[in-house]
């Protein structure tokens, strides 16, 4: 598959469905903030659905392979099931990817949120299916989440997505117009996509990046392997999130301007994206406008959606 498909983009939900929560990479260390987020999906309207072992262990798994793939497929064919929620990230997505059934996925199109290692996910199924999924808050994010990111993934669920952002305190590194599709995701995550079959599409796409408790050598050599294997010569414009606990976030930018120098493409920092309490919902592979001068990102295919 390749960006040349055309997009699917899955049905709203209305007040009364049901979200579907799965546990496809690390286990639930923190109870309070799983009931926490139930109870935010529940006062805003809608059921859920999980299976009953979804706090399992398996090491620094949430159940081996096969129960995670399982429970997302089981979930994915559940016609109540309207969308479907990670419950957290933490790693494992990776080794779901070749069992994964994306017949089933492009045949019954879901609304899926995550972020940070469902990164992986989320890359790979719109990659091999041209569903449009969501990087945004975890169910046991939510709660954690401030006012606006919680409005903006209610928003996204209810078919009222934000088909423009304009944020507070966004830093312009670099100025100048780009269109493409988004490319949100945990940098870490990323870059281990590179050479695998379900790499996604770096063509002239908008890439936003993000990542937690790096140290900046690991982010210095991340960005600097995306360099070396050609990715950052194909995209159009590159977004920066929040690097929390990566050290000093103005190292970081200096070297993204360092390693496209060379290249005329915007490149903005400070953007709420993140392991940190602004996670605004982004959707993976729409198309996008960036616009510096005014500070905008644009979705224009989300207005007809």
């Amino acid at each position: 598959m390749n960006a040349t498909i055309n997009p699917i983009f899955a049905a709203p939900l209305k007040k009364g469905d049901t979200v579907g929560i799965i546990a496809p990479a690390g286990p639930v260390r923190n109870e309070s903030e799983f009931s926490a987020g139930l109870k935010i999906l529940s006062e805003l309207g809608f059921k859920t659905k999980y299976q009953n072992d979804i706090l399992r262990h398996h090491d620094y798994l949430a159940g081996t392979d096969q129960e995670r793939l399982a429970e997302l497929h089981q979930l994915w064919r559940d016609p109540e099931v309207k969308a479907i929620q990670a419950v957290r990230g933490g790693y494992g997505c990776l080794r779901l990817l070749p069992g994964l059934d994306f017949s089933l996925i492009r045949e019954q199109p879901k609304i899926l949120i995550g972020f940070s290692d469902l990164t992986v996910l989320l890359s790979a199924i719109r990659q091999k299916t041209g569903l449009i999924t969501f990087h945004g808050p975890m169910l046991n994010t939510l709660a954690r989440s401030d006012r606006d990111s919680q409005d903006g993934f209610f928003d996204l669920l209810t078919g009222r997505p934000r088909p423009e952002l304009k944020v507070k305190g966004l830093e312009i590194l670099k100025g100048g117009q780009a269109r493409g599709r988004l490319l949100p995701g945990n940098l870490t995550s990323l870059v281990h996509l590179i050479g695998t079959p379900f790499e996604p599409d770096w063509r002239e796409s908008i890439v936003v990046l993000e990542d937690i408790g790096e140290p900046p050598y690991r982010i210095d050599r991340l960005l600097t392997h995306l360099s070396a294997a050609g990715r950052l010569e194909q995209i159009a414009g590159l977004i920066l999130g929040d690097f929390d606990q990566c050290g000093e976030r103005e190292a970081i930018w200096q070297r993204a301007l360092e390693l496209l120098a060379h290249r005329p493409i915007p490149i903005w920092a400070n953007f709420p994206c993140g392991h940190g309490s602004r996670n605004l919902i982004l959707p993976m592979g729409a198309e996008a406008q960036l616009d510096s001068s005014a500070g905008r990102l644009v979705f224009p295919q989300l207005l007809s959606h």
